[in-house]
């Protein structure tokens, strides 16, 4: 069973000088993010959001510009202050820690990636990488193989004593993924950190985080607008609007089972070649029946652009498979079913 290392129950978020007093009337009387506004001057910015990371899993937050995920995920680190709810993080609530225990969760067990890097110009990269060990009095031998080890990890060792004014954009991303996996933390928190750079460029960080999350096993937070990196990346994925959680699934559910007509239109010109699965189409059967002779067997996690070579190598239908127990039929028009979505 996995432990959940992010826990957040119940999170509100309203800013303005009258804070307290509109959460008051949002749970006595119910007032929308609007009528709060109006009427006491303040912005709603997270309204009643739960969730649990489980270790080593990347947890996708996706929605437009202004729904509130940048702001939920100051909320793991205590860049911003609550104004309801609860936030365990690595078994610690983290409101009740004092000063001197934030700082060393922050510095210790939280790395975060932001869009802009902000690398400190007058240091070489190995110094970027190695400032949080610096600041903990890591002697310089040690912090300084830790920064090149890590540098190592996204392809910039030969880069350790160049300046932030001679790296590119997607340079500089790669140092500052580095700068927060040096320290080691257990949590990483990415803030849209692929947003500005080039496509191709995205895609290629976007693989080496993947590999390295892998590798390393680190609980992850990952905030985007784009919903092809969410799904790309993420286990879970959660899509946001106005401060509250519309919808959390896995990428497969997201897409296949969208809740209502916004999270419908998000996914509407989403492919599912790569993303849905010989289960969510197939046709059941009796699990005790042999498969067909001849016929061609799928796992049941194949996905649709695996199912459409068989088809084009094989006639009639495809057997799926659990294991090695048949479960289901996929027929040519069930695929192009599966297709069309």
């Amino acid at each position: 069973m996995n432990k959940a290392v992010i826990q957040c129950s119940g999170v509100w978020k309203i800013f303005g000088d009258r804070a307290p007093a509109a959460y008051r009337a949002i749970q006595e009387q119910g007032l929308s993010k609007s009528d709060i506004l109006r009427q006491f001057s303040c912005v709603t910015a997270v309204a009643d959001v739960s969730f649990s990371v489980d270790e080593g899993k990347i947890f996708c937050i996706m929605g437009l510009s202004g729904s509130g995920k940048s702001t939920l995920v100051r909320h793991i680190n205590r860049l911003v202050e609550p104004t309801a709810g609860e936030i365990i993080v690595a078994g610690r609530n983290i409101n009740a820690l004092n000063s001197r225990d934030l700082r060393a969760l922050r510095s210790e067990s939280v790395g975060m990636v932001f869009q802009n890097m902000a690398l400190l110009p007058h240091r070489n990269v190995e110094d970027n990488v190695a400032l949080s060990l610096e600041l903990r009095g890591t002697k310089r031998s040690e912090r300084s193989a830790k920064a090149r080890e890590k540098l190592k990890l996204v392809g910039l060792e030969e880069w350790a004593h160049r300046y932030p004014e001679e790296l590119s954009g997607g340079m500089k991303q790669r140092v500052g993924l580095a700068r927060a996996m040096a320290a080691d933390p257990e949590i990483l928190l990415m803030d849209e950190p692929f947003s500005a750079l080039d496509p191709l460029i995205r895609r290629q960080l976007q693989a080496q985080f993947l590999q390295l999350s892998r590798l390393l096993k680190k609980t992850t937070i990952f905030i985007t607008h784009d919903l092809d990196e969410a799904i790309r990346l993420g286990d879970r994925i959660a899509i946001m609007k106005d401060g509250r959680f519309v919808q959390v699934g896995t990428p497969e559910e997201i897409v296949t089972a969208p809740t209502d007509e916004y999270v419908a239109d998000f996914v509407k010109g989403i492919s599912r070649l790569d993303l849905v699965t010989a289960r969510k189409i197939m046709k059941p059967i009796d699990g005790s029946a042999a498969p067909a002779q001849g016929r061609a067997t799928a796992s049941a996690d194949a996905t649709i652009g695996t199912l459409i070579g068989m088809a084009t190598d094989h006639d009639g239908d495809i057997t799926v498979l659990d294991d090695t127990t048949p479960v289901g039929t996929i027929s040519r028009k069930d695929l192009l079913l599966g297709i069309k979505g």
